[in-house]
């Protein structure tokens, strides 16, 4: 039965087929021009980019010049690279300039789409970036693009990891920049920790286009990106805590070990209570007051480490560590710590030396991060299925691009086996006998593990001429992936692995030049040899065709459809042949969650015999129905969890705004006198109550206050014997003194340092207190889901609790700086002493898929964590004119640099060791 949907979109088209009809009048357009721009000499082409920026500069639109700069990109990519766009990448290229995401399948040429929107986005002079998923695709497109936009007189720079400042910056002020999500992000982060605007980097955050933005926005979005550096040390906290755990008894608390909780009963928390104002260590009355957040973190993480975490079961203690234990393989992983405190918990309760804890310096997810560009597109060859993803979070449509040429690609059913055993052997007889006619095979399984499994089976059962592709050196993936075309070759990879690069029938001439000829010159030699691989690979894309195109063969069902897409997508690439097949097995992951006892008992049923599959088109729906629900699922977590960042995030735009606003101020004073009369106004409210008394006025605690916050020692208690007196005039008093001596202060200091030191104090103050203010968050995030048991909103309760700590830290903030700049003083530093050096700081990106940092052992932030005073004062100095002998001739110094002192040792371990 067709439904009056289906009806109306037979008659009308779908939302998508029209959208696509309407670009393609504008797409004929720009082929008309075709010939009028052929003509043009190189030098009159490159003219042209000046001629649209002064269009543009008299008020023209970018929408007005778009198909003539269409026109031109096509003209410059073919002179420069020896490509012309077709039709339908004109379309995808309309698709990016409008904001939207372009759904193009995979050797439709995406990477040269981009071009004609990048182009056309940068005449603004505003900046574009062009994020990939790896440092390898970032360098490659940029230098394999650049030609283009170099051609047409637009500069192109590129971020990858470990780059300095300077360079950063070099990058980011190119008309076009190349580089991963994780630089980008990151290089965000730390640019509000510097102290003054010539020390950032990015320019802003005009036009971004996010290649493989499936991958990017929904994958790799559901964990944040985290700078951190060392805390304090707390040591004495833990230790106190874990004194006071040891008196409850098992009536005070309540153990779920299924879901791995402890929690305190009513009489637990009153006896907690107790115990910790005896100690001084509670503020007010009640634990869950929202100024003792982090006390209620202590406190439950030492519960947890006694109630819930066994010795020699969960953890051991080696050498004086905390060792933990792997509960599915049950091998040690020294090197491993339980984050958010836990691990000291352990430490504390075993009474082993409490290891400092790593505290979030600033934080950002993906999803808040690329919402803050002005327009944002996208491009991948799988989308459609997160669409209603990409609209609800960034606002993004989805537009499917027809292909250049139909796809003539099989597609076979899935073929379903009772076990994983018949699956595999099922498998290893399907590539034999693809292999045996000489057809490619990709072979697709959903983790690394599983790829090394088929592998070891492969190689027991003789089959030997295979790549395993597991690496995480994406040059080397993407030099297998791109000859997985070559007939016979057979290989095994992650459904996720070399993502960007092509996969042509019989080998990518390109990647073989460069392997084979890369110490080669250039000359006759070279070109001949050049020709003869260009030769060998046509012969082989020919013997490849014949055989029936790339096979792709997987071994399982992803959570996700897309990724599923993604993989058969490899295959069939402009209009060539290939087929695709799935074997499942009803021990399969996807399978076993979704009812697999049923399904096993039915096919037993229908009398299915060992070695045999299934295969029937309504298994293919049920399975698509279970993907269907995993994705809803896993799309309401990360809908979850940006809510709560939400919250963060509203805060976070306050306080990067503030920073600068105060590095952009020429002369913060006034801002400075504003907080003053606020704490002013706070302290009196505090000792003078409104419709008190005169002798219920506390003047000796108001004296008392003057002195710590003001550094003034007032006649308080005279003035409130006065006849007559009011609250008003002892406020201008007090105001009165400061007035003067701040005043005196800055006429001592001189005007330009005083702007310098009150500049330099506030934004230390409100760093400092904004990372306190981060660990709150943290630990409030990790205690409100209990606020559920109580029938109220987690969410709700979050958010009303935040905000009143964001107050009570801007109070912080006002008091603090106020404390300092009434006390502060100019100090003389002896010449020879090195300059203070901030603690290192490392960034970290959680894998969401496999649990991994994509970083390994944390990514260096350069120090650029808590600065100090004088930090902006020492910049680098060239190696040549560094003294040894001399620490004041050395400037800044990079932690993990050889110490100029000749010393052989790193900078960090000789003169750059903390004291």
């Amino acid at each position: 039965m067709v439904s009056l949907g289906g009806i109306a979109r037979k008659i009308f088209g779908s939302s998508n087929d029209r959208r696509v009809k309407s670009l393609r009048p504008r797409a004929a357009q720009i082929t008309a021009l075709e010939p009028e721009i052929s003509k043009l000499t190189d030098a009159e082409l490159r003219a042209k980019t000046d001629e649209f920026k002064a269009r543009l500069a008299d008020g023209a639109t970018l929408d007005s010049i778009l198909i003539e700069a269409f026109a031109v990109v096509r003209e410059a990519a073919r002179r420069a690279i020896g490509l012309r766009p077709f039709d339908v990448q004109l379309i995808g290229g309309s698709v990016l300039h409008s904001g939207s995401i372009a759904e193009m399948r995979t050797g439709e040429g995406k990477t040269l789409v981009a071009t004609l929107p990048v182009y056309l986005n940068a005449l603004e002079g505003k900046g574009v970036h062009v994020v990939t998923v790896n440092d390898y695709l970032a360098k490659r497109d940029s230098e394999w693009m650049g030609r283009v936009y170099s051609f047409l007189g637009l500069t192109t720079g590129v971020i990858v990891h470990g780059l300095t400042d300077d360079e950063r910056r070099a990058a980011y002020a190119c008309d076009i920049t190349y580089g991963t999500n994780n630089e980008f992000g990151f290089d965000y982060l730390r640019d509000n920790m510097k102290y003054e605007r010539s020390q950032m980097v990015q320019r802003g955050h005009h036009y971004a286009i996010v290649d493989e933005v499936d991958s990017i926005l929904i994958d790799e979005a559901r964990t944040p990106l985290i700078i951190s550096g060392p805390l304090e040390d707390r040591s004495e906290m833990y230790n106190t805590v874990d004194a006071l755990i040891v008196k409850i008894g098992p009536e005070d608390y309540e153990v779920d070990e299924k879901q791995r909780t402890a929690i305190f009963t009513e009489q637990g928390t009153e006896k907690v209570e107790g115990m910790l104002k005896a100690n001084n260590l509670l503020k007010g009355e009640s634990l869950y007051d929202v100024e003792n957040v982090a006390m209620v973190h202590h406190v439950n993480n030492a519960l947890k480490a006694h109630r819930l975490f066994q010795r020699d079961k969960d953890y051991i203690v080696r050498n004086g560590e905390i060792v933990i234990i792997d509960e599915f393989t049950g091998r040690m992983m020294p090197g491993r710590r339980y984050s958010e405190g836990l691990h000291q918990a352990l430490e504390a309760k075993e009474h082993v030396a409490i290891q400092p804890e790593n505290q979030t310096l600033a934080s950002i997810t993906f999803q808040n991060y690329f919402r803050m560009y002005k327009k944002l597109a996208g491009m991948t060859g799988t989308a459609s299925t997160e669409a209603e993803e990409f609209g609800n979070i960034y606002n993004l449509d989805v537009v499917e691009i027809p292909t250049n040429l139909p796809v003539i690609r099989i597609d076979e059913d899935d073929e379903v086996y009772r076990t994983v055993e018949e699956k595999y052997k099922a498998i290893i007889q399907e590539i034999r006998d693809a292999n045996a006619k000489g057809q490619p095979i990709l072979v697709g399984t959903t983790s690394i593990e599983k790829s090394e499994l088929l592998a070891e089976r492969l190689r027991k059962e003789g089959v030997k001429n295979f790549q395993v592709l597991n690496a995480r050196y994406h040059e080397q993936e993407a030099y297998i992936v791109a000859q997985a075309g070559v007939p016979g070759a057979i290989t095994i990879a992650t459904n996720m692995a070399g993502r960007g690069t092509d996969i042509q029938l019989g080998g990518n001439p390109d990647m073989r030049i460069r392997q084979e000829l890369a110490d080669m010159p250039e000359g006759p030699e070279r070109d001949a040899k050049e020709a003869a691989i260009r030769a060998d690979i046509q012969r082989l894309k020919e013997k490849a065709l014949a055989a029936g195109g790339l096979y792709v063969l997987a071994t399982e069902r992803h959570e996700s459809r897309r990724i599923d897409n993604q993989l058969r997508g490899r295959s069939g690439r402009q209009g060539d042949p290939g087929r695709s097949k799935f074997y499942l097995s009803i021990q399969d992951d996807l399978m076993r969650i979704f009812g697999s006892d049923r399904m096993d008992g039915m096919l037993k049923t229908l009398g299915l015999k060992e070695g045999e599959a299934i295969i029937h088109p309504w298994i293919n729906k049920a399975l698509e129905k279970a993907q269907k629900k995993v994705e809803a699922r896993n799309f309401d977590i990360r809908k979850n969890l940006l809510k709560y960042d939400d919250v963060m995030n509203d805060q976070r735009k306050v306080i990067f705004d503030q920073r600068l606003e105060l590095m952009d101020g020429e002369n913060i004073s006034d801002t400075v006198a504003e907080m003053r009369t606020e704490v002013i106004e706070a302290m009196v409210a505090r000792h003078i109550p409104e419709q008190a008394y005169a002798e219920q006025w506390d003047a000796a605690g108001l004296k008392e206050s003057c002195i710590a916050n003001l550094n003034l020692d007032l006649p308080i208690e005279d003035w409130v014997k006065e006849e007559g007196i009011e609250e008003n005039a002892i406020r201008e008093r007090i105001t009165a003194a400061a007035d003067v001596a701040a005043a005196d202060r800055a006429q001592r200091f001189g005007a330009d340092i005083m702007a310098y030191v009150e500049r330099s104090i506030v934004l230390q103050t409100l760093d400092h207190l904004w990372r306190e203010h981060l660990v709150n968050l943290d630990h409030l995030r990790s205690v409100v889901g209990f606020r559920g048991y109580a029938q109220r909103d987690p969410l709700n309760e979050y958010k009303s609790e935040a905000f009143e700590l964001f107050q009570a830290m801007l109070g912080n903030l006002r008091q603090a700086v106020t404390a300092q700049l009434m006390r502060v003083e100019l100090v003389r530093q002896a010449a020879e002493a090195p300059p203070p050096q901030a603690p290192e700081t490392f960034g970290s990106h959680i894998d969401g898929t496999t649990g991994e940092d994509d970083f390994g052992e944390g990514y260096p932030g350069d120090g650029a964590g808590v600065m100090t005073l004088t930090r902006a004062e020492h910049h680098a100095v060239p190696a040549e004119q560094r003294d040894p002998k001399d620490p004041s001739s050395w400037g800044k110094v990079g932690r993990n640099e050889p110490c100029p002192c000749g010393s052989g040792k790193k900078y960090k371990h000789c003169h750059g060791a903390y004291a």
